[in-house]
């Protein structure tokens, strides 16, 4: 089966900033390419990938990159694929130059832009799932469980913390 994502970083030692967006894939079993291409670097290759990506079956590309950050606009100025920029946390600035690198598109190719650190890479997967699943059912209702498990997460850890409240109210008393 081809990949209907694929996941694109500006450099090798993104790759396990990403984790998280890999085991999104994995648990809603959505087939995935990986590649590390720069916009910089690789400029030639780049263009070529993202021309080719729509004939080789990808519904949406993930780009990560850090510093100036140009993966993502570069990769969507040669496709019309909806492409999804995750800045990537540097030493110098945290993220916050990738961040706003990729907010700065201009007017007529857009990039989705997920946050800097953590929850970017999850976010972005969990985004490229939702955009596959307006045309597939069954992911609609994985991402619907995938939700309704997380909430029930948060309201059993929500039902913990008031019973202990509530003992440690009874306790001053």
């Amino acid at each position: 089966m081809d990949p209907q994502v694929a996941l694109v970083m500006g450099s090798y030692s993104d790759y396990h900033k990403l984790d998280s967006a890999l085991e999104v894939f994995k648990e809603f079993a959505v087939e995935f390419e990986i590649r590390v291409l720069s916009a910089h670097r690789t400029p030639d290759e780049t263009a070529e990938f993202a021309k080719t990506a729509e004939s080789r079956g990808v519904k949406v590309i993930i780009a990560a990159a850090g510093g100036a950050a140009h993966l993502p606009g570069v990769i969507a100025a040669h496709t019309i694929i909806p492409v999804i920029g995750v800045p990537i946390a540097n030493e110098a600035l945290g993220g916050l130059d990738s961040l706003l690198s990729m907010t700065q598109m201009p007017g007529g190719i857009p990039v989705a832009v997920m946050s800097a650190g953590g929850g970017g890479a999850q976010n972005a997967a969990l985004m490229a799932i939702a955009i596959l699943a307006i045309g597939n059912s069954s992911l609609g209702e994985m991402l619907k469980t995938y939700r309704r498990l997380m909430a029930a997460k948060v309201l059993e850890r929500d039902s913990a913390l008031q019973w202990k409240s509530s003992e440690h109210q009874a306790q001053k008393l």
